[in-house]
């Protein structure tokens, strides 16, 4: 029940939080570092969670962060498991030199912590990609670097 509620707070953030920490008019440094539960001196509102020291809310950077958190989180597991069952249904069934190449790929890939092929992806990311394309592209790399890091463990138990 706590992470169906956590789904759904992410999920209705522009219209549960009390502002949007992304836009900028919306923010008030007046209204930097004020504590949890208190309310501003200057502005008088009042936040749950207090605010940092730009004056977002701490409670809607929450909410609009889990949901990014979440996006990510699901995309790249759907994008390893696609790439994973794939091969390793591919491996299955051909067998012979394709399914030893594939194993033995996997297994490479194994062998390297999960953190360090992110990174490898991210570095060939930053010397493809021009500087001014990269922000908008960031969210996809990620997707694409954690799923890269875990296609091996689907490969294998579907393979086996």
């Amino acid at each position: 029940s706590t992470v169906l509620l956590i789904l759904v707070a992410s999920v209705l953030a522009p219209w549960i939080a009390p502002q949007n920490p992304f836009d900028p008019a919306q923010l008030d440094l007046m209204d930097g570092l004020t504590p949890p539960m208190t309310a501003n001196e200057i502005t008088g509102r009042t936040y749950w969670l207090g605010t940092d020291p730009q004056g977002r809310d701490m409670w809607s950077a929450i909410l609009y962060g889990s949901r990014i958190s979440l996006l990510v989180g699901f995309a790249s597991v759907l994008f390893s498991l696609t790439v994973g069952v794939g091969a390793g249904l591919l491996a299955g069934y051909l067998g012979g030199r394709t399914d030893a190449l594939l194993m033995r790929v996997a297994d490479i890939q194994l062998s390297f912590p999960a953190i360090l092929v992110a990174l490898l992806v991210f570095g060939i990311f930053r010397g493809v990609v021009p500087p001014a394309r990269q922000e908008e592209a960031t969210l996809y790399v990620l997707i694409v670097a954690i799923g890269l890091s875990n296609w091996a463990q689907y490969a294998r138990t579907v393979r086996a």
